[in-house]
């Protein structure tokens, strides 16, 4: 059985976004506008309204489905290589999980490189979670998700909270995440026909204006998930798209996992795009996945 027609006309959608891009000379500021546009392949969520707040200094936006558990939030990290995209790119993509699990989302505005080079932005994500902490929420009932770059970021903040002997998250939703800086695994040259989004280029581009430090080691435990020490990591939900040039970042990453005993679930969408969450609310396999995501949270956030 094929993918829908809708997946097909998802990812000619982001396939145009690159042809934009593909000019020369474009300064940032114009290509995060166009990178903006992606926002428009989700469908608005009903149900859920929004409210732009400050996290202890880091702007976000908590996405608030009718009906929410008032115990319970997800932390939500947008895409974009930690370059572009923002929490507005992410709204309703958000808002369509935060629906499926039945609880608020808020989504992290946090800053970009090459402005805010790495660690920047891992900064930002742990500024809200002890921002939510401070509102009265309870690590367990805190999810942490997120997509590509936001879905480094989702495992990265757990991670980082375990570093320092404090209690993590609940659960992690991890969708398309960048897990091996190095880019040595093959899906990243052999998918770069099959990928609407990203490539090697753009890859690199990326990883130069993130980690800009001359002395940094991409296979850095802190920077390669694939390097890190998982022990002890909250139960971890795992998506990505077999077609994207992160596919083997997902695969190796759901093996780690398992190789350390975390509690998961890995989910290869088949011909699925990288950060496919964008096509929530129009994209059959894509709303799908959202309900499995919504179950998982559902089942382990305050377990």
């Amino acid at each position: 059985m094929g993918v829908s027609r809708e997946a097909h006309e998802f990812a000619e959608f982001l396939a145009g976004v690159p042809a934009k891009l593909s000019v020369p000379g474009l300064d940032l500021a114009i290509v995060r506008d166009v990178v903006e546009s992606n926002h428009r392949a989700s469908k608005e969520p009903e149900g859920v309204t929004y409210a732009e707040v400050d996290a202890g200094g880091v702007p976000a936006l908590w996405a608030i489905p009718e009906g929410a558990d008032p115990d319970r939030a997800l932390l939500h990290f947008h895409f974009g290589g930690s370059v572009t995209a923002s929490m507005h790119s992410d709204r309703k993509a958000a808002g369509h999980i935060a629906k499926a699990a039945g609880v608020r989302s808020l989504v992290v505005d946090f800053r970009l490189a090459p402005e805010h080079p790495h660690p920047a932005q891992l900064d930002d994500a742990e500024t809200a979670y002890r921002w939510l902490l401070a509102q009265g929420y309870e690590p367990r009932n805190i999810g942490s998700t997120g997509h590509s770059i936001g879905g480094t970021l989702a495992v990265m903040l757990p991670l980082r909270l375990l570093a320092k002997g404090e209690p993590t998250p609940g659960a992690i939703i991890s969708i398309s995440p960048w897990t091996d800086l190095t880019m040595q695994l093959p899906a990243v040259d052999a998918n770069e026909a099959t990928d609407a989004m990203l490539s090697r280029a753009t890859l690199e581009r990326f990883r130069a204006a993130w980690l800009q430090d001359p002395a940094v080691d991409y296979a850095d435990p802190q920077i390669s998930l694939l390097q890190a020490d998982l022990t002890g990591l909250p139960p971890t939900d795992l998506h990505y798209g077999e077609y994207e040039t992160l596919a083997d970042d997902g695969a190796e990453f759901g093996r780690r996992l398992a190789d350390f005993k975390v509690i998961s679930e890995v989910y290869p969408m088949p011909e699925g795009q990288h950060s496919f969450i964008l096509g929530a609310g129009r994209v059959p396999e894509v709303d799908q996945a959202i309900q499995q995501m919504g179950q998982w949270l559902r089942k382990h956030l305050g377990a």
